[in-house]
């Protein structure tokens, strides 16, 4: 092996990722609130690029019905993400804390359960330990339990409970039925209970199947998440970026970009500072003017690619846009990528957080792509044709013998002609968040 030193050329091919490429990368890959935002962004360290979000309006069909209502045309001007965010309901904490009668109360039982207040979060469990709310307060604990206590017997019920365990004993107490079994189970047997380790459960109590299931039917219909009915989340609105529709009697295609602002050249600025004699105004304008220009192909080019890949999934799923949703074919996106001459990573860019609206409705563009699952008749199976069939099957079976993962698979090839192992069922189930058999019998 020769080891000497000395000089020699090489010619190599090599990618570099530039700012530019690595700023269209980007771009492909956001979605229209994070494109705005960037934008915006963008025209506070540019000023030759103009920002115009004047095209953005309040996307509710009512507002074009009330023209003269001043109010509502003075929210149109405002950003449309802003007024997706607008909360106006009232706190968790003022509605428990109204309950309370602050005549029955010292002040320093009422600081007590302000402070137990400000630990409930929203689902109405109480974050942190009565330790750490005594010692930050500088009072026993006992103090503290009590008012706790008062807390536990306010509306709704199980507010303030420290975890699932309590939050349902809380309610099963609370409840006009006699419910002592019930509360022996939760209180005593709960891991037991929620495991579904009733055989076990039953021997230990002396009860019947039938009893525990009882209780469990009660159960279901307890609150787990007692503060959620009290929350007043805004709508939040999905708007598509692609536009499918029927037009004389075929699918049309349209980029729905109408969301987006509307991006200029600040031509007036650039020609005010273009005649100073600056060397370093000119660089300054040279280098802004070129972000401009980058930006903008990344823009077209961004758009040029999502209008590719949504041809090509109507093309390839032409079945789903004329039929319906039970009819997607199977489609992966090294698939799609081949037959664009692009790579698979610029396909799953594209389809990140993007939305088509179709005559069915609005699904997300990633939704469309799913693994191949050959049948008997060699043809192929979308996995979620599978996942279709298994949830209809599960709906359907007697609860009393459910099914189980192995039968699933058999019925599969037998009547539907799906080749599926019983792993591969078991991931599919744990996907549509369905139980196992053991977990899913009735012993009515």
């Amino acid at each position: 092996m020769d080891l000497k030193a000395g000089l020699w050329q090489q010619q190599t091919l090599k990618l570099t990722m530039t700012q530019e490429l690595t700023q269209a990368i980007a771009l492909l890959q956001y979605s229209t609130q994070e494109l705005t935002s960037f934008l915006e962004t963008k025209a506070l360290e540019n000023p030759l690029l103009q920002v115009d979000t004047g095209n953005i309006r309040t996307m509710d069909p009512r507002l074009d019905r009330v023209k003269n209502n001043r109010k509502r045309v003075e929210k149109d001007k405002q950003s449309w993400i802003e007024q997706l965010g607008t909360n106006k309901q009232t706190s968790l904490i003022d509605i428990i804390y109204s309950q309370i009668n602050i005549k029955e109360f010292s002040d320093r039982q009422l600081k007590i359960m302000k402070e137990l207040l400000a630990h409930i979060d929203v689902n109405g469990y109480l974050h942190g330990t009565i330790q750490e709310i005594s010692a930050r307060l500088k009072i026993t604990d006992q103090e503290v339990e009590q008012c706790l206590t008062i807390i536990h017997n306010l509306e709704p019920a199980g507010i303030g409970a420290r975890n699932l365990q309590e939050c349902l004993l809380l309610q099963v107490r609370r409840h006009h039925k006699n419910n002592e079994l019930a509360e022996i189970i939760i209180s005593e047997h709960f891991t037991l209970f929620a495991e579904k380790k009733w055989k076990e459960l039953s021997k230990l109590l002396g009860v019947s199947l039938s009893e525990i299931q009882q209780v469990f039917d009660f159960v279901q219909t307890l609150n787990p998440k007692p503060a959620a009915t009290y929350q007043d989340d805004p709508a939040v609105y999905i708007t598509p970026d692609i536009i499918v529709r029927w037009e004389n009697d075929s699918l049309t295609i349209n980029i729905f970009d109408e969301t987006l602002p509307k991006v200029t050249f600040n031509e007036e600025y650039f020609q005010q500072f273009r005649s100073h004699n600056d060397q370093q105004v000119n660089r300054f304008l040279q280098e802004k003017q070129q972000d401009y220009q980058w930006i903008m192909k990344s823009l077209e080019q961004r758009k040029q690619t999502l209008t590719k890949v949504a041809i090509k999934i109507v093309e390839k799923q032409n079945d789903f846009f004329v039929k319906g949703p039970s009819y997607l074919n199977p489609m992966t996106m090294r698939e799609v990528s081949e037959e664009l001459g692009i790579h698979e990573s610029t396909v799953s860019r594209a389809v990140r957080e993007k939305y088509v609206q179709t005559p069915f409705g609005t699904f997300e563009l990633k939704s469309f792509f799913s693994s191949t699952i050959q049948t008997t008749t060699n043809e192929a199976t979308s996995s979620k044709q599978v996942k279709n069939a298994i949830s209809k099957l599960i709906e359907s079976e007697d609860k009393l013998k459910p099914l189980s993962d192995q039968e699933i698979v058999e019925i599969l090839k037998d009547k539907e002609g799906m080749v599926v192992s019983r792993r591969t069922i078991a991931k599919y189930r744990d996907q549509l968040g369905i139980p196992s058999s053991t977990k899913r019998k009735r012993y009515d």
